[in-house]
C-alpha cells in the first residue's frame, strides 16, 4: 500500500483550484478563498468605478488599468486648455494606430490649446440659450455657465462626442478607436469619436457570387455594414439596435429589423437571447450563431449566414431579422427554414422558369450528396437484381481485381476526397485549385490502376462531390457531407431497409425542429399556397404577400396588379 501511494504521488498530477504567484508575506496569511473573494470585490468595484474630480487621481488610475509602464501603444497626452480666460489641466487617452491623427490635431487639440475667440471670450458667465419675442416683449432663457457643456458645445468641433462619468464606458470607447478627454475639476470625461484604424473596404463577394445583381459584400466594420443595409433598404423604418456581448471583448452586435413589418415577438425573442449570453469573448458571427440557436441532434443550421447586403436587405423587407457582429463580414438572418439553405441570391434576378429549374437541380443535388454512395453500396451488396444485366456484368468485371469489400473501397475514396478538399482550402490560394484538380485526378487514376478501387466507384464519388458543391450554403453542405457516412453504413448493413429506416428517422427529426418558433419543414408541410411555400418561386409580379409563417405586421407586399402599364 505504501509503494502504491508512493508511485501515485510521483506519477499523478492533481491541479490546484487557484494559483497565487505573488511573493509570500510573513505578516499576512490569506487563504485561497480570501484571495478569490478579494479579486471578485475588486472586479465589482472596477465595474462601478466613477471618475474623480482630481485629474492626477484619474491619471494614476488609468496608468494602473492600462499598464502604461509596459504598454507602448497607449498614449496619454497632457496639456493646458483655455476656457474664458482660465486655464485647466487636461489630458487625452487614446491608442496609437486606432485614431486619426489629423482629426485629433485639428478638431480636438487645436481648438482647446490654441488661442481663438471662443476660449478667450470673457463675457457674461451666464449664456443665452434662446430668445423669443412675444407681444413686443423679449423673453430670454439664460443657462448658468457649465464647464462641461461649454467644452462640448463651443470648443470641440467634432460631430460625435459623449459625456460619461464611468471608467468602463470610457475604456470601451478608447478600445474601439475613440479618444477620452479628461479635464481637471470635472467628474465627467468626453468620449470623442476619431477612429482612424486601417480596415478592409467594400469588396466583391467571394462565396455568394452572382452574375446579375450587386457586386458588394459586407466588411469587418459594423458601421460600414449598417450603412450598406441603410442604402439598400432606403427606408426610415429600419431599426438598428446595438447590444454589447462579452464581458472582456464587449463586441458590438447590431439587431436590425423593419419596425413596420417584423413581428414584435420575434424581435423580443432575438434580443432576449442575445442579452442573456453570459460569456467573456465573442469574436465572430459563427460563434454567435451557435449561442443563440436551439441545439438539434442533426446539426442542421437554423440561422442563415450571408455576405451579401442585398440578400440581407431582401430578408429584412420580408419581415426577418438580421444580426451584424463587429469584426465579422457575415450577417445572420433568422428565422431560417430548410428551403432557405437551397436558395441562391441569383434566383431573384433570373426569370421564374430558370430559377425554378436551378432550385430543382439543387434539391436533386442535395439528395445525391446525402444518399448516392449509400444507395450504391446497398445495390451492390443486397439488391443486384434491380440492375440491368449488362450494367451488372460491367460492375462485376470492374471489381474483379479489387481485393477489398465495397464498404472499405468507398470509405477510402470518400475520406481521400474530403482530405483533398480540406487541403485545397488550407493551402495558399495560388496553389489551392491545383491541389484539388491534380490531387483528385492523380489519386483517382492511381487507385484505379493499382486495383484498390473500381472505376465506377470513382464516378459515384465524383458525382457526390459535385453535388455537395452545388449547395449554396456552406453549413448545410457540411451537414450533408457528414451524414453521408451514416447512410453508407446503414446501406452496407441492411440495404434499402437500413436506408429507409434511417431516412424515416432523419425526416421525422427535421419535421420536429423549429427555428425561433417557425417550423423548419413548414414550406413542405403546408402546400395550401404554392406562392409562399418556397417550393415553386412565383413570378415577381405575383409576389403579392409575405410568408404567412413569419406572422408579419404587414402581410401585403404589393398590389395584385403591380404592372399597371398592362391595364391601359
Amino acid at each position: 500500500m505504501e509503494i502504491k501511494n508512493f508511485l501515485k504521488n510521483i506519477f499523478t498530477y492533481t491541479p490546484q483550484p487557484t494559483y497565487d504567484f505573488s511573493l509570500p508575506d510573513n505578516n499576512t496569511n490569506q487563504t485561497n478563498a480570501d484571495v478569490s473573494s478579494k479579486a471578485e470585490n475588486t472586479e465589482t468595484n472596477q465595474k462601478s468605478q466613477t471618475l474623480y474630480t482630481s485629474l492626477s487621481v484619474n491619471l494614476d488610475y488609468i496608468k494602473s488599468k492600462y499598464n502604461l509602464l509596459i504598454n507602448s501603444d497607449i498614449i496619454t497626452r497632457e496639456f493646458i486648455l483655455n476656457v474664458k480666460g482660465k486655464q485647466y489641466k487636461a489630458f487625452l487617452l487614446y491608442i496609437d494606430g486606432m485614431v486619426d491623427s489629423q482629426l485629433l490635431n485639428d478638431f480636438v487639440l487645436q481648438p482647446l490649446m490654441m488661442r481663438n475667440k471662443n476660449n478667450l471670450y470673457d463675457g457674461e458667465q451666464n449664456r443665452v440659450i434662446s430668445e423669443a419675442i412675444s407681444n413686443n416683449i423679449t423673453v430670454r432663457k439664460v443657462k448658468k455657465f457649465n464647464l462641461a457643456d461649454y467644452l462640448e458645445s463651443c470648443l470641440i468641433p467634432q460631430n460625435n462626442i459623449k459625456q460619461s462619468n464611468s471608467f468602463e464606458d470610457l475604456f470601451s470607447g478608447v478600445n474601439s478607436g475613440n479618444c477620452a478627454l479628461f479635464v481637471d475639476t470635472l467628474d465627467i470625461a468626453f468620449d470623442i469619436d476619431i477612429k482612424g484604424f486601417k480596415q478592409r473596404g467594400v469588396e466583391k463577394p467571394e462565396n455568394e457570387i452572382v452574375i446579375k445583381g450587386p457586386h458588394e459584400a459586407f466588411a469587418e466594420n459594423i458601421r460600414t455594414n449598417t450603412s450598406l443595409l441603410r442604402r439598400f433598404t432606403n427606408n426610415e423604418n429600419l431599426v438598428i439596435e446595438n447590444i454589447d456581448v462579452g464581458k472582456l471583448t464587449k463586441t458590438k452586435c447590431a439587431v436590425c429589423y423593419m419596425k413596420n413589418i417584423a413581428n414584435n415577438d420575434l424581435v423580443a425573442e432575438t434580443k432576449y437571447r442575445i442579452n442573456n449570453l453570459d460569456i467573456e469573448t465573442l469574436l465572430s458571427s459563427g460563434q454567435l450563431e451557435q449561442l443563440i440557436s436551439d441545439n438539434n441532434s442533426l446539426g442542421l443550421p437554423k440561422v442563415l449566414s450571408t455576405e451579401r447586403p442585398d440578400n440581407a436587405a431582401y430578408h429584412l423587407l420580408d419581415g426577418r431579422i438580421v444580426i451584424l457582429v463587429n469584426g465579422s463580414p457575415n450577417a445572420l438572418i433568422l428565422p431560417a427554414i430548410l428551403i432557405d439553405f437551397l436558395t441562391s441570391p441569383e434566383d431573384r434576378n433570373l426569370k421564374t422558369i430558370f430559377s425554378n429549374f436551378l432550385r430543382s437541380l439543387r434539391i436533386l443535388a442535395s439528395f445525391f450528396a446525402l444518399l448516392l454512395p449509400g444507395l450504391y453500396v446497398s445495390v451492390t451488396s443486397f439488391h443486384i437484381e434491380i440492375l440491368p444485366t449488362e450494367l451488372l456484368y460491367s460492375i462485376l468485371s470492374a471489381r474483379e481485381g479489387v481485393p477489398f469489400p465495397i464498404i472499405f473501397e468507398i470509405l477510402i475514396m470518400e475520406i481521400s476526397f474530403e482530405i483533398i478538399r480540406e487541403a485545397s482550402l488550407r493551402v495558399p490560394s495560388a496553389i489551392g485549385t491545383t491541389i484539388g484538380i491534380v490531387g483528385g485526378l492523380v489519386v483517382g487514376q492511381a487507385a484505379v490502376s493499382a486495383g484498390v478501387v473500381s472505376p465506377i466507384l470513382v464516378i459515384i464519388v465524383a458525382i457526390t462531390a459535385l453535388s455537395s458543391f452545388a449547395i449554396p450554403d456552406y453549413s448545410f453542405s457540411f451537414h450533408l457531407r457528414v451524414f453521408r457516412f451514416l447512410f453508407i453504413l446503414l446501406g452496407y448493413m441492411s440495404g434499402f431497409l437500413g436506408i429507409g429506416i434511417g431516412l424515416f428517422v432523419y425526416l421525422s427529426l427535421i419535421c420536429d425542429m423549429d427555428s425561433f418558433g417557425v417550423s423548419y419543414s413548414l414550406p413542405y408541410s403546408n402546400m395550401e399556397n404554392l406562392k409562399t411555400s418556397g417550393i415553386i418561386l412565383p413570378p415577381i409580379w405575383q409576389n403579392e404577400i409575405r410568408a404567412p409563417y413569419l406572422a408579419t405586421k404587414n402581410n401585403k407586399k404589393q398590389e395584385k396588379y403591380s404592372m399597371k402599364w398592362k391595364l391601359k
